[in-house]
């Protein structure tokens, strides 16, 4: 009677420790945040970010709180944090790409795929188009249309554009660096559309028409 009540005795005991180990002490506390995916932002910015001073037992790290945190950053896309034990806290990002750029005043904002505006810059990057429409913001219609045409462009073709022109969304637009036009219209068959400019920019013109895919025009 006396060893079952010692071995049970030594048994509470060692999964009490365990649980101080885990849930209290610093033994197994976050040593390091371990950040992956990040490219633009500085992988400071996203540890200061998530919150987690050093020390706290990382089994305690409430992880979808980290992630909202995370979240507030403006060029991150998605996130996902998770425990490396016995110390560190993986952090896993992907970025917002920014495909078009929108005045701002003065100043120039970096739009990605979706309408979200990552950041502002007093000089616009010479390899992003500009998008004029009436309303860019995420939600617009003209302006979802001229990021779904910027999608559907090659990549080798959008350095050459100077601006994208979205009055609405079935008459948008490309003006290129070289001063020519092409009237690109909605935002339906883009990849055909895309496919037959390619070929078109090889001759010359001032106006390429291929609102219409079926019956393009050359001017």
């Amino acid at each position: 009677m006396w060893r079952s009540a010692f071995l049970a005795l030594l048994t509470v005991g060692v999964v009490g420790i365990a649980a101080w180990l885990v849930f209290f002490s610093s033994v197994l506390g976050v040593r390091d945040i371990q950040v992956r995916g990040n490219l633009g932002i500085p992988a400071q910015q996203i540890q200061q970010a998530t919150g987690v001073p050093e020390g706290r037992p990382l089994a305690t790290v409430d992880v979808p709180e980290v992630e909202e945190r995370i979240m507030k950053i403006r060029q991150i896309q998605s996130v996902t944090v998770s425990r490396g034990w016995p110390g560190t806290l993986v952090v896993e990002v992907v970025e917002r790409e920014p495909i078009a750029v929108v005045p701002v005043g003065t100043r120039f904002a970096l739009m990605d795929r979706h309408g979200v505006m990552t950041e502002v810059r007093d000089v616009a990057p010479a390899t992003l188009p500009v998008l004029r429409a009436d309303r860019a913001q995420p939600g617009d219609p003209a302006t979802g249309a001229a990021l779904a045409v910027m999608e559907a462009l090659p990549d080798d073709l959008v350095p050459r554009i100077a601006e994208v022109l979205a009055p609405t969304s079935e008459t948008v637009s490309l003006r290129l660096k070289d001063g020519r036009t092409v009237m690109w219209g909605g935002r339906d068959r883009a990849a055909d559309k895309a496919k037959i400019l390619v070929t078109l920019l090889k001759r010359p013109a001032d106006t390429y028409d291929v609102s219409s895919p079926d019956v393009v025009t050359v001017k």
